[in-house]
């Protein structure tokens, strides 16, 4: 199983990516926790969750294939 996870803003700065893929993450909170183990600075950052295009604030079971994108506060207009 293989998740795409992509980070937005200053977390692609502080991952040093906008983008990798994890296997075997089976959900969004195994992913945080995996995630503030390899960037110890994500945890000092607010961030919303999306999986496949859906903000989310809850845990969530992940699939084979599936999109997370984690990204800081942003104002639109």
């Amino acid at each position: 199983m293989q998740v795409k996870v992509l980070f937005f803003g200053v977390l692609s700065e502080v991952a040093g990516t906008d983008c990798r893929f994890y296997r075997e993450i089976r959900s969004i909170n195994e992913l945080k926790l995996r995630i503030s183990d390899e960037f110890p600075e994500m945890p000092h950052y607010n961030y919303r969750v999306s999986l496949n295009n859906e903000i989310i604030d809850s845990n969530r079971t992940l699939s084979d294939n599936d999109e997370v994108a984690f990204m800081p506060p942003f104002a639109g207009g």
